[in-house]
């Protein structure tokens, strides 16, 4: 393996890490529009910083960038306090105008740059290595790997002080601010680490997959886990294999890199959707089937319990006679039957059912609930 090879998916695993950390808080807080709102708006703050410094590579556009972030929320904040339009559509008046000026200044005055609509969008990981980081004559590597191993350390630090501030702003906002914190101090201070990050990784992979790492890893997490402290690992995790099989999905197929990723996070959503253990939706048609199969049994027993010891109990209580009764089909209703002696709660008698005591006590609680 080459070390342009390597140093790719470095930055790729970084980038996709970094994003994925303080992805699980808007996730969990709801508001994933927000990351497509900063990722685009900050558009806006990378091109007038640029035009001050004519410099790509100067803090000043990490800066400026994150600045738009962060007055991107203040905006789309201040819109839905009026109460005259909602937050989602005060997110889509805020960000495509900010976006849209910034695509503007660049189309016009930074066309034969670098900074390009292209980059904005799609970004070209593969041109990352070449962006060097020297110092007194020494090659330390891409510019990019450094710049995004440095987020995501303010990434971690940020989570790890602030984790118990985090949660309780993240669940209960009230309780937080009852109990002497801060949620509007919390909440800027989350938009500004999502602006930072958005902007480290804006050149690299573009604003698209900056959404994407951001919001579908911790998204797939959630479905896997109920715990935050899991899901925060998990959601890290994911990306990094988001950004690995990425890679070399985008090696053997001679496709873009960024677009193989955000394939790749989709793949793994995808696979947690179908088969997550508990909100998968194999996971659920199984669990809505036995629930089914469940309440059908509860129904005979109480339908027998019923008509125990009455003068129509030979009748009601024969196996021909549930499907007009109950209103099951035929093979339904054996089928139930079939179950319940299985179980336990009824014996089958040449067709005529009895209850078990353990399918007696199961019509009384039935009942009694």
């Amino acid at each position: 393996m080459s070390s342009e090879v390597l140093e790719i998916q470095l930055i790729a695993i970084v980038v996709a890490v970094a994003c994925a950390l303080p992805g699980v808080f808007l996730v969990l807080r709801r508001m994933a529009m927000m990351s497509d709102a900063i990722s685009h708006a900050i558009l806006l703050g990378i091109a007038l910083a640029f035009f001050v410094t004519a410099d790509l590579t100067s803090p000043l556009l990490i800066i400026a960038a994150a600045a738009t972030g962060v007055l991107t929320v203040s905006l789309v904040e201040l819109l839905n306090r009026t109460r005259l339009i909602r937050e989602d559509a005060a997110i889509g008046i805020t960000f495509p105008a900010l976006f849209s000026v910034g695509v503007i200044l660049i189309a016009r005055y930074a066309g034969d740059v670098h900074l390009d609509t292209d980059t904005v969008l799609l970004g070209e990981l593969a041109l990352a290595p070449f962006n060097r980081f020297e110092f007194f004559g020494y090659d330390f590597g891409p510019r990019s790997l450094w710049v995004m191993a440095a987020i995501l350390c303010i990434n971690v630090v940020f989570i790890a002080f602030c984790y118990k501030e985090l949660k309780l702003v993240t669940f209960d906002a009230n309780l937080a601010a009852t109990l002497g914190f801060s949620p509007a101090l919390i909440h800027y201070g989350l938009m500004a680490l999502v602006s930072v990050t958005a902007v480290g990784a804006f050149d690299a992979v573009g604003s698209i997959l900056v959404v994407a790492l951001m919001i579908v890893p911790p998204i797939t997490a959630y479905l896997l886990t109920n715990r935050l402290s899991r899901m925060i690992v998990l959601s890290g995790l994911i990306g990094v294999a988001s950004a690995v099989g990425g890679y070399w999905f985008a090696h053997y197929q001679d496709a873009s890199i960024a677009g193989s990723m955000g394939l790749m996070t989709g793949v793994f959503f995808a696979l947690a959707f179908l088969f997550a253990p508990n909100r998968g939706i194999v996971a659920i048609a199984r669990r809505r089937a036995s629930q089914r199969w469940e309440f059908a049994q509860t129904m005979l027993t109480i339908h027998l319990f019923s008509h125990e010891g009455l003068p129509e109990a030979e009748r009601e209580a024969h196996v021909n006679h549930l499907s007009s009764h109950l209103h099951w089909e035929p093979d339904f209703a054996q089928q139930v039957v079939r179950n319940a002696e299985r179980r336990g709660f009824v014996r089958n008698r040449a067709g005529r059912l009895d209850l078990t005591h353990q399918g007696r006590e199961m019509a009384q609680l039935a009942l009694v609930k």
